[in-house]
């Protein structure tokens, strides 16, 4: 798989901040989902003994939940750590992690924000503007907003808001298990995000796109680490 939109990473904060701005105006808010019969989940982890970092890419076929495909990239950190600038140090291992994937995906969840993001283009955001796919945020923890929690049982969600906008949804994904927090990444509305995520997150609070990802960044990275000691 190779980007639809391509731009020069290594930018200034100043750069990196007004090219969010830019791409933001690209994101669909809507529906633009064909049939999806594979789900991509992303991760990346760091090394907490240098400068490397592990990219991952598990696609799930989404009737079964099934992992038909892995890919593993290994890269260095090339940005640095800037709250709101995630994505700057993430998408471009994760864009190598795509060019291997052999089973294009209809859709793409994110472990982390797409438009719950102060500038509205978190991770999921912007990985799905430039690949212009379907993507959906889904983060463990909020960036930003408030909100009042869901009731106690699978399925129900509150709304997430910043400045009397809505730019989220908290959903509780199991009977009395802590919400999570989804936002629209592109071309998918906030309603048919949250009905993914249920459908992905069947037994656990996590999708599994979230879950099989992480769990595969942090083998290869335990044995990155292992073999470091």
């Amino acid at each position: 798989m190779e980007p639809v939109v391509k731009h020069a990473w290594n930018l200034s904060e100043m750069d990196a901040v007004k090219l969010q701005q830019e791409l933001s105006l690209k994101i669909v808010k809507e529906d633009q989902l064909k049939e999806v019969n594979y789900v991509a989940g992303v991760d990346v982890a760091y090394s907490e003994h240098s400068d490397k970092l592990i990219a991952a890419i598990v696609i799930l076929e989404a009737s079964s939940l099934h992992i038909i495909e892995s890919v593993v990239v290994e890269d260095m950190v090339h940005f640095p750590y800037i709250p709101g600038l995630f994505s700057f140090r993430e998408i471009p291992p994760l864009l190598k992690a795509f060019k291997q994937i052999k089973t294009p995906p209809q859709l793409i969840v994110c472990d982390g924000q797409g438009m719950a993001h102060p500038r509205r283009f978190g991770l999921a955001s912007h990985l799905g503007v430039l690949f212009d796919i379907p993507t959906i945020g889904c983060g463990k923890t909020k960036l930003l907003g408030e909100f009042q929690d869901p009731e106690v049982k699978r399925g129900s969600s509150s709304p997430l808001v910043d400045h009397r906008e809505v730019i989220g949804a908290v959903l509780r994904t199991q009977d009395h298990v802590k919400p999570i927090f989804v936002s629209i990444g592109h071309r998918i509305s906030l309603a048919t995000a949250c009905e993914w995520i249920l459908k992905l997150s069947p037994k656990y609070r996590l999708p599994e796109t979230t879950r099989q990802a992480d769990q595969l960044v942090n083998k290869v990275l335990a044995g990155l680490q292992r073999e470091q000691e």
